[in-house]
């Protein structure tokens, strides 16, 4: 195929997965092209991709995209394209087996409403503070930045402020509303989150996301600049509340982490803990962990005794707190998933076995 033939190919590939609500497109050596939806994987060609086809398509994306790359010498790659009559996506590039494959996550242009994504008020409600930390926790692909968009989309609607967002790669791509949205790309708007962070106090920013704090200085960064009265949005890897406290803390030095404990007590506001779960009509649902910081869990965190904390979420739903079990029991009971999900997804199992039983 001549190279624009390859482009077409390419396009018709991506539209079937868009048509086909898929979540991912693979394209892997020795595995036909293949779609990823509601959490099942399903082949969409028929032939067996070689190593030349996939590095064609590669290039093909490359090509689309305009980035200029060299992933042969310079490997891994992360980054999001926009193909015009077809949609946007998040590509990663990898070597597997001494081979190159891709796969790309398909992004919205035009956000869903937010009444079909099942985000309870209370995550929503983030968009009402002026001021702290807030984190979105999960496992990768669990949606953490969708509720994130969904987040500064109403902030961005409602509110006279300047959103500033770090993200490695761009995803969702917001238009000016109220607000003025300034998106910067890891790579190529700023060399690195830490560094766009320091930069971020002279661009006076109200609200700043941060794609993922993923290490000291980046979190540093982040602290101080909710201490100084900016609303920090942003993103960890770990599942619940308490994992995610000692996360943070366990990066910083001994010596510091006292100190630590009482600039996050001081600057917290909430935590959001996520996971998808696949349901009975083969879809995903979100079942969320939602942790308010009042003064009972302002002490916990000070005094080190976090692993006390998942206790008090579980007592404080009249403070809009809610335990990652309670959520699952609540789509258990409303019909979306099963019961061996329901267990197979909660901290607890055996009490979510006492409870699914009782149905």
């Amino acid at each position: 195929m001549t190279s624009d033939e390859l482009k077409n190919d390419l396009k018709g590939w991506l539209r079937g997965a868009l048509e086909q609500k898929a979540s991912d497109v693979f394209f892997v050596v020795g595995r036909e092209i293949t779609y990823k939806t509601g959490g099942v994987i399903t082949k969409a060609g028929e032939k067996k991709l070689l190593p030349e086809d996939t590095e064609k398509y590669i290039d093909a994306i490359y090509e689309i995209s305009g980035r200029t790359f060299d992933y042969r010498s310079d490997g891994d790659d992360d980054f999001s394209v926009s193909i015009p009559d077809v949609g946007r996506f998040r590509v990663n590039v990898f070597r597997q087996r001494g081979t190159w494959s891709t796969v790309m996550r398909a992004v919205s242009f035009n956000l869903p409403p937010v009444e079909t994504m099942n985000i309870p008020q209370t995550v929503l409600d983030i968009a009402n503070l002026k001021k702290g930390l807030v984190l979105v926790t999960g496992t990768a692909g669990s949606g953490k930045s969708t509720t994130l968009t969904y987040v500064i989309d109403r902030i961005n609607k409602n509110r006279d402020c300047h959103i500033l967002t770090l993200e490695d790669p761009i995803e969702y791509l917001h238009r000016h509303d109220r607000s003025i949205v300034s998106q910067r790309e890891v790579e190529i708007d700023t060399h690195s989150y830490a560094k766009a962070l320091r930069a971020a106090m002279r661009e006076a920013p109200d609200v700043i996301l941060i794609g993922e704090m993923r290490d000291l200085e980046t979190m540093e960064a982040a602290m101080t600049a909710a201490e100084t009265g900016h609303l920090v949005l942003s993103t960890l890897h770990t599942l619940g509340a308490a994992n995610t406290i000692d996360r943070v803390i366990d990066v910083f030095p001994p010596n510091q982490q006292q100190q630590i404990r009482v600039q996050l007590s001081m600057v917290l506001q909430t935590i959001v803990s996520q996971q998808l779960c696949p349901t009975i009509d083969k879809k995903v649902a979100p079942a969320f962990e939602i942790m308010q910081v009042n003064s009972a869990i302002k002490t916990l965190i000070r005094d080190g005794k976090v692993h006390q904390i998942d206790s008090v979420i579980s007592s404080s739903a009249k403070d809009g707190m809610r335990s990652m079990d309670a959520s699952l029991l609540d789509l258990f009971k409303s019909g979306l998933i099963t019961a061996d999900t329901a267990i197979n997804c909660s901290i607890n199992q055996e009490a979510m076995i006492r409870n699914v039983g009782t149905r």
